[in-house]
């Protein structure tokens, strides 16, 4: 058949612009089958196989081109992928890397078949290339310069961009182009922050300063438990009474009810009142950057909300200039990188805060130009110079430091805040007092992550990197302690003394190819010896040691020749803790004996190069050597002690020993608790679903840390106003065996395509989403239906959610990150399949957890607790509006009835047969 013959028409030329779209055939493709459509309008319907070949020597025009490679089950190839394209002509901005994301972003015309979406992505690069036509068009740096450097290195857009600019020879020098850091605004020193103000926020005032909010929104919706849920939160905007005893609120708030506006009013009010930042925490990036659009309600000037609103973020996810600098400078040499580092100038000049996890840099960019030339540009650990980097002034993550300090609120993630307190403020000395900790039922797993110990070769190694920089030139640019601190230390010979025992006790740490020697048992130094008799114990001990998955086991007893080991590598940490520590010291003391010479920035740097070596001598050095104590002795009773294998794809990762606390909370009441005034914690699932009020509460308190706290929390629940009754259905499928992945597949099948897509389904392991994707792809096709999947679609969590979000009849499968971070209003999610119970995985950690808190709860629920809330959580998920409609199915017919409290009160869990599943399901929704 023929479609439109004009295809690649001309557009109208401008003072020596013109329109050149490249003479190829477009392509889309789907889970069997690839659609091409010629330059004249040729349609042709092939085989993958037939694709992949015909397109080794004609590259095509294309949506997301490592996707497409994907799906033809073939290596990635050229091609003119519109994407980046996008990516050049609107830096910092988003779109869905979908035919139909670039249509609607761009205002064309939404493809409705795969013809169309071929037609679209030629139409969306015609409108890129004619926005660049512009002449009136403003740009924060060289498109011409950076497109010649980018073409000449073989980026097939290279011609059609300059062509478009009327600059076909660039003009000037490319590399000068690339240097966008030259255009960006340096910070500004200023004098240190008084203390914050004491004045209390009321909960009358909370509630008028909620219904300004509110009244701001396009559709005003007054809610009275939103205005209660408000109130109840600004009890934690009071002063507190006595030193470690904040002012705590646990608060539910039932989906639908807002508790964003509820928190934000009483913190926004005692920011403003008090002059000081409220920091307001959450588990998902996702969350962090609905928080910051919410807060445009209240700062509708851009410019005045970057200075009152701060994204806070670790380093980690921030842009280094000096790596962008360093790879402009590899791309000279290397053509490969040039078309990734072209595209990352154009960001870094365009960015709002350089941030790399989020905010405005489109996260498909990583899957199409690769990790190690988008991610790896971020502050890597340890690499940081400080004020020694020549891009100190105009550095993204000391911007957001600062104005952080002078901010309202500060939207940063409980990871951060945890460690920040544990710290002392970590990389800014500065504490805040005030905390809302949203999505508050994952301060348990937060605070595991931040106060774990692993003694590991990673970590190890990581450490030895620090300390001594690269030692193999070419592999990093990772700079040691010494290249980083000697220009401060270079005249005091006690320092430099300690710093080459430094970095000589560091090289009994492991080294580069480590995991080629630990696995080969030809070890070199202490660290590695060590961790290869872990690894034998492992493998010898582990159940399934041939399974891909991770392995672990009891430290206890130890095989022979392991206690010696680890004594000699005590005693290598010993040697290594001491100079770390006296070297702190030492920086402490010439802050004293040089206070009248030294400027404020290098104060700033001495003393955070000091906090950072008492925090790798405490937290890292001395926690190793007493968890290789316990080899010895007895692991503490509140801590878990194993040996483990990470493993990926059936290669090992990462190898040693790993000390958890039992209770998590201990250390985040302690360090957090103990310096705030006030907190919320807050969740749409904070308590249990026993039924009965005072265990639900309780488990509350267990997962925040209520418990450990000095002073009693204030209590609030605040009821959904969804009918979820009327609104849901929930069904238990009875005759589909879980362990037979063929029946689960067609029970997926069947109910995704009664719901006609809106559907995610769960999996509580990879390998059974992989079997189900690969035997429901190609049905789904046939009906129209997309077909997403985490972990196998090569895009992170977040941009698939966005695709699934924005395709009214998309399927998308995943795993827990996707149960605990999707917000899908609408249509577009209407059934969420399950398919099987979701108990945690009972490993050595658990195990003890579950003999602890059922110990502490009085009764065996732990496991129930844990299993109740995961399907909180998932269900939570169905209705977000009150005209949503959805069903939650669950493939597994041994679902104890104990657990039907994870449904809200009047919805009836219904045990059915999947044909029976699949009527109800298609007639609820089609009468929804």
């Amino acid at each position: 058949m023929t479609l439109t013959p004009d295809l690649h028409r001309p557009a109208p030329a401008h003072s020596g612009r013109r329109l050149l779209l490249p003479p190829a055939p477009a392509l889309v493709v789907g889970a069997r089958h690839a659609t091409l459509v010629t330059p004249d309008g040729e349609v042709e319907v092939l085989e993958p196989e037939a694709a992949a070949r015909r397109l080794r020597d004609d590259p095509p025009i294309l949506c997301h081109a490592r996707a497409v490679a994907r799906r033809l089950r073939t290596d990635p190839f050229r091609a003119y992928d519109v994407l980046e394209l996008f990516a050049f002509v609107r830096p910092a901005r988003f779109c869905l890397p979908t035919p139909k994301g670039l249509a609607e972003a761009l205002g064309l015309d939404m493809p409705q078949d795969a013809e169309g979406e071929a037609v679209a992505v030629v139409d969306a690069a015609r409108a890129l290339l004619t926005e660049l036509m512009d002449p009136h068009r403003k740009d924060r740096s060289d498109a011409a310069g950076i497109a010649f450097a980018m073409g000449r290195a073989g980026w097939g857009w290279g011609p059609a961009v300059l062509a478009a600019l009327g600059r076909p020879d660039g003009g000037g020098d490319p590399r000068r182009s690339l240097m966008v850091w030259g255009q960006l605004k340096e910070w500004q020193a200023d004098a240190p922050e008084p203390p914050p103000g004491q004045f209390l926020v009321e909960p009358a005032e909370a509630r008028r300063r909620l219904a300004e909010l509110v009244a701001t929104g396009i559709h005003a919706e007054p809610r009275p438990q939103q205005s209660d849920y408000a109130s109840a939160c600004s009890t934690a905007f009071t002063p507190r009474e006595m030193a470690g005893t904040p002012n705590l609120v646990l608060a539910e708030a039932g989906t639908g009810v807002g508790k964003t506006l509820g928190y934000l009013s009483p913190a926004t009010l005692w920011a403003e009142k008090n002059k000081g930042p409220v920091w307001i925490s959450t588990y998902t990036r996702q969350l962090q950057h609905q928080i910051d659009k919410e807060l445009d309600r209240l700062h509708p000037d851009p410019e005045k909300k970057a200075r009152r609103v701060v994204i806070r973020k670790g380093r980690e996810n921030y842009l280094c200039l000096l790596n962008l600098e360093e790879a402009v400078g590899v791309a000279q040499t290397q053509p490969a990188y040039m078309t990734a580092v072209g595209l990352m100038a154009r960001w870094a000049a365009c960015t709002r805060d350089g941030d790399m996890q989020g905010g405005d840099f489109p996260g498909w960019l990583v899957d199409i130009l690769g990790k190690g030339r988008t991610l790896a540009l971020a502050d890597r650990r340890g690499e940081c110079v400080f004020s020694a980097c020549p891009h100190y002034q105009k550095c993204f993550i000391e911007k957001s430091v600062r104005r952080a300090r002078k901010a309202d609120v500060v939207v940063a993630n409980h990871a951060l805040v945890m460690i920040q307190a544990a710290l002392g403020g970590g990389d800014d000395a500065y504490v805040p007092t005030r905390f809302v900790f949203d999505e508050g039922h994952h301060v348990f797993d937060a605070a595991d992550n931040a106060f774990a110990g692993h003694l590991t070769a990673f970590e190890t190694h990581e450490l030895r990197r620090w300390l001594i920089g690269a030692e193999v030139s070419g592999r990093s640019r990772a700079r040691g302690l010494k290249r980083r601190v000697e220009d401060l230390v270079g005249g005091d010979a006690p320092a430099m003394e300690l710093l080459e025992e430094i970095v000589q006790a560091a090289r009994a740490l492991p080294g580069d190819a480590w995991s080629q020697r630990i696995n080969g048992g030809i070890t070199q130094g202490p660290a590695e010896a060590f961790l290869a008799m872990v690894r034998t114990q492992t493998y010898a001990r582990a159940h399934g040691p041939d399974n891909p998955y991770s392995l672990e086991t009891e430290t206890r007893p130890p095989i022979e020749g392991l206690l010696e080991t680890a004594a000699e590598l005590d005693a290598a940490l010993a040697k290594l803790l001491r100079p770390l520590e006296k070297l702190a010291i030492r920086l402490e003391e010439m802050l004293d004996e040089e206070s009248e010479e030294l400027e404020s920035e290098t104060r700033r740097r001495i003393d955070s190069v000091a906090r950072s070596l008492k925090r790798r001598a405490q937290n890292e050095v001395a926690a190793w050597r007493q968890m290789l104590a316990a080899l010895r002795e007895d692991t503490p009773p509140q801590y878990v002690d194993w040996f483990g294998i990470e493993r990926s794809d059936g290669r090992d990762m990462d190898v040693g020993m790993y000390r958890h606390w039992v209770d998590p909370t201990v250390p985040f009441a302690a360090s957090v608790g103990g310096q705030a005034h006030g907190m919320v914690v807050t969740s749409a699932t904070l308590t249990d679903g026993t039924g009965d009020p005072e265990l639900d509460w309780q488990a509350a308190a267990i997962r925040t840390g209520a418990v450990h706290m000095a002073k009693p929390p204030l209590r609030a629940a605040v009821p959904s106003p969804f009918d979820h009754a009327a609104q849901t259905r929930v069904l238990v499928v009875t005759d589909v065996r879980k362990d037979d992945l063929k029946q689960v597949a067609a029970a997926y099948r069947e109910l995704f395509l009664a719901s006609h897509g809106g559907a995610i389904g769960l999996f509580t392991a990879i390998q059974r989403l992989r079997a189900v994707h690969e035997r429901i792809g190609l049905p789904l096709e046939q009906a129209g239906l997309p077909l997403l999947a985490q972990h196998l679609d090569g895009m992170d969590v977040s941009t698939l959610v966005d695709i699934f979000r924005g395709e009214e009849n998309a399927c998308l499968l995943g795993t827990d990150a996707v149960r605990d971070g999707v917000d899908v209003p609408g249509r577009s999610l209407r059934l969420i399949v399950f398919d099987r119970v979701p108990w945690p995985r009972p490993d050595i950690l658990h195990r003890a957890r579950r003999e602890h808190f059922d110990k502490v709860a009085g009764a065996k629920r732990y496991d129930d607790m844990i299993t109740r809330l995961r399907l909180r959580q998932a269900f939570g998920r169905l209705v977000r509006r009150a005209d949503d409609v959805g069903v939650f199915v669950l493939l597994d017919p041994m679902m104890p009835s104990r657990l039907k409290g994870a449904f809200p009160e009047g919805v009836e869990m219904q045990r059915v047969g999947l044909k029976n599943a699949v009527a109800i399901t298609r007639e609820f929704l089609a009468e929804g």
